[in-house]
């Protein structure tokens, strides 16, 4: 009976962890993603783009964050293998640092960040403060549950079965590290796998030697979370989290067994073992940063294990794959599906478009303007796709309910499809247009569409969360952020015309180009947020002209 509840309090302070953890994530995703894309995107150094992806990494609570983040700029061509490389070494330090903050006695702080961080996040109006307030209120969750594993754990020390299970994984080193390995890969976060063997270690339920096996193998983990996630991006996108895995994995393989195999464990400062485990873990990621000097060569071993072009079929996205099915007509329910999974591939097709628009600006490239073009027939090949296909379907709809969501589904195709077109006919061409002008923007107006850009890309990804969710509260945000990026065009228009008023050469010869830039910017943002409207309607939270004040 003791085991039964011990297992079920464990588990729920493992869900609650994962639970605070993810929440951290997604407050400060949500609140500085595309600053923070930005600023990766600018990163000239080795240096700068290792220690913003250590930050990145702390004020995440999430090496995995940062690692896909970086994975699908470089995808894009945004950035270099190099600086992505060092970005996502960086990022492993840097969640490893954040462990030894939140590993520290420091509970008596988590009732006042609950206190301070729901007050945030229940009546702050702003946008940011709101998301600020759920990221205080995943560090007080994240003490919280620590304390709760400490004190489940702390019973068993005198259970008479513990020795023996403690004995088992000492002599399995290995087994031991594939445990540590599979703990982080399910828990989809090292932090939280790291943290749960502290406190396990901490509470001397397990030993120093099985502690750092354990976490050893939640670097493996880890490196292999970012491979998992990102699956379906093009091969190049894939080959730094390749990368990551030969570096991070490979070390954490031949760093166990020599800890294992001899005294080096011997070594570390004498303090609580706790304390030693988390040393360990930094000091890991610390050793990997020597790799960041040999990412050129780590850069052509990537290409040669996953190269970029490759003709085979299995080769092209799931995406570029209709998948509605003729047989689900029989089922509605099963129909609508189909459909709200096509419009998702649309979405993402009309993400590929514009995530290389910027760099296309800086350098145009031919290749890259001709895959947009295809993947704006792919659009409306989907679009009329999706159009036959709900004819079809409606013959088959009784309920006043589904028709109304039929339509609202259409509706976003027709804006997605409309937003692939201004991307394709309106700043494909002005990109033309400003190589053979042989212009440039100022470095000011430059920024400005630059924000402009990164804001649209996360706006993307909230509009996909509603499309598949039905949020309401992602669904203002959606709105929120739409009006946000108008008021950032409109001051970016007033900027751009006070550097004309004050003679700046740059501004003068791309006036026209500039103006455009940040309108089409500003008319795709308009189209991809209609997602938001039907459901905010149907709860109420919208009137014609402005969303409703919250309570």
């Amino acid at each position: 009976m003791l085991i039964i509840e011990f297992l079920l309090n464990i588990a729920g302070a493992t869900v609650l962890l994962l639970f605070a953890v993810k929440m951290v994530q997604r407050g400060v995703e949500q609140a500085y993603g595309p600053s923070f894309r930005q600023i990766m995107r600018r990163s000239q150094a080795k240096v700068s783009a290792t220690v913003f992806g250590a930050l990145l990494a702390a004020i995440m609570q999430s090496s995995l964050a940062v690692a896909i983040m970086v994975s699908g700029l470089f995808g894009s061509s945004m950035i270099s293998f190099e600086l992505g490389l060092a970005a996502i070494l960086g990022a492993d330090l840097g969640s490893a640092l954040v462990i030894l903050f939140l590993s520290l006695d420091i509970r008596w702080l988590a009732p006042l960040m609950l206190l301070v961080g729901g007050l945030l996040f229940l009546k702050s109006e702003k946008p940011t403060l709101k998301q600020v307030g759920r990221v205080i209120m995943g560090v007080a969750l994240i003490l919280i549950a620590l304390d709760l594993i400490r004190t489940n754990v702390s019973p068993l020390r005198d259970s008479s079965f513990l020795p023996d299970f403690v004995l088992i994984l000492e002599r399995d080193f290995l087994a031991t590290f594939l445990i540590g390995a599979l703990l982080a890969f399910l828990l989809h976060s090292s932090v939280a796998a790291v943290l749960m063997f502290v406190a396990l270690v901490t509470s001397e339920t397990l030993t120093l030697m099985v502690g750092v096996s354990l976490v050893l193998g939640a670097n493996l983990g880890s490196s292999l979370l970012p491979i998992w996630m990102t699956r379906t991006m093009p091969p190049t996108a894939r080959q730094l989290p390749l990368m990551n895995l030969l570096i991070r994995g490979g070390a954490a393989l031949s760093i166990v067994v020599i800890v294992n195999r001899t005294s080096l464990i011997g070594l570390l400062p004498e303090v609580h073992t706790g304390q030693q485990i988390i040393l360990t873990h930094i000091i890991f990621n610390t050793m990997l940063l020597v790799a960041i000097p040999f990412s050129r060569l780590a850069g052509r071993l990537a290409e040669r294990l996953l190269p970029a072009h490759k003709s085979s079929n299995e080769d092209i996205p799931a995406h570029y794959c209709s998948v509605l099915d003729k047989e689900a007509l029989r089922s509605p329910p099963l129909a609508m599906a189909c459909i709200q999974r096509e419009i998702h591939h649309m979405l993402l097709i009309a993400q590929e478009m514009m995530q290389p628009i910027m760099q296309l600006f800086e350098e145009y490239d031919k290749k890259q303007s001709k895959k947009i073009l295809e993947n704006n027939k792919r659009l409306n090949d989907a679009f009329d796709g999706i159009r036959e296909y709900s004819s079809d379907l409606s013959k088959e709809i009784t309920s006043r309910g589904r028709s109304r969501q039929l339509r609202n589904l259409i509706e976003f195709a027709i804006a997605i499809e409309a937003a692939g077109n201004i991307v394709a006919k309106n700043l494909l061409p002005l990109a033309l247009d400003r190589q053979k002008e042989g212009i440039h923007f100022s470095a000011e107006g430059l920024a400005e569409l630059e924000s402009m850009h990164d804001h649209i890309i996360a706006n993307i990804s909230l509009a996909s969360n509603v499309l598949i969710s039905s949020d309401v509260d992602i669904a203002r945000q959606l709105v929120e952020e739409k009006s946000k990026l108008s008021r950032h065009q409109r001051k970016s228009r007033k900027k751009h015309l006070k550097r004309l008023a004050a003679g700046l050469t740059e501004s003068f010869e791309t006036s026209d180009l500039h103006l455009e830039t940040s309108l089409a910017f500003k008319e795709f943002n308009s189209q991809i947020a209609t997602i938001a409207y039907p459901i905010l309607s149907r709860e109420g939270k919208l009137l014609h002209s402005r969303l409703v004040d919250k309570d």
